[in-house]
């Protein structure tokens, strides 16, 4: 992960989840973008999404295993 990216979505899991990492401690699993949003704002990384292609294109995020639209393993 690049020391820009703080946040890592890992790959969907066969419930088509995805874990999500902050700063590599596990924050929760997200079943959409949104889900994503909340684990940033709990973790203090508040960002003023105005649509999920802002979320997408953040710089935070690290996509692995398929990008932000990848929810189905």
């Amino acid at each position: 992960m690049s020391a820009s990216k703080s946040v890592t979505v890992h790959p969907p899991d066969v419930e088509g989840g995805r874990l999500v990492c902050v700063q590599e401690v596990a924050a929760g699993r997200a079943y959409g973008l949104w889900d994503v949003v909340v684990f940033l704002h709990r973790a203090g990384l508040d960002r003023d999404f105005g649509d999920e292609d802002e979320i997408a294109a953040s710089e935070l995020i690290e996509w692995l295993g398929g990008g932000p639209h990848v929810w189905e393993p």
